[in-house]
């Protein structure tokens, strides 16, 4: 792995978390398997610890401008432990090739979801 392409990676991973709050699974996922050849597991198991910082900090930052909803993280943090949990479970007992399909689908469908609803803001 090249120190100053994962330097580089984490900059800007940083600055797509920040600005529009993605980094995890949109960003670092495909950067670590494509530029950094980590396996696809591999990059999504080293996303989990990596979006944890970013997570915290960007949530304590977004807090202090008052855009953090409490409730609604608490739930969503306490709840997604879980599916984690069964996720890693699903993700070491099938394929590689199936991780990079499900993964280009469900990327594929939030931008789709994403690209709609801003067309439709007036």
């Amino acid at each position: 792995m090249s120190v100053l392409l994962a330097i580089v990676l984490a900059l800007l991973g940083g600055l797509a978390g920040g600005l529009v709050g993605v980094g995890g699974g949109i960003l670092f996922v495909p950067a670590l398997a494509v530029c950094l050849g980590l396996s696809q597991v591999q990059a999504e198991s080293t996303s989990l610890l990596m979006i944890v910082i970013v997570a915290l900090i960007g949530a304590r930052r977004q807090a202090a401008y008052g855009n953090l909803v409490l409730p609604d993280a608490l739930v969503i943090g306490l709840l997604s432990p879980l599916g984690v949990l069964l996720g890693v479970l699903l993700a070491n007992s099938v394929s590689e090739r199936v991780l990079q399909l499900s993964f280009a689908a469900v990327t594929l469908f939030f931008a789709y979801k994403l690209a709609k609803r801003a067309l439709s803001v007036p």
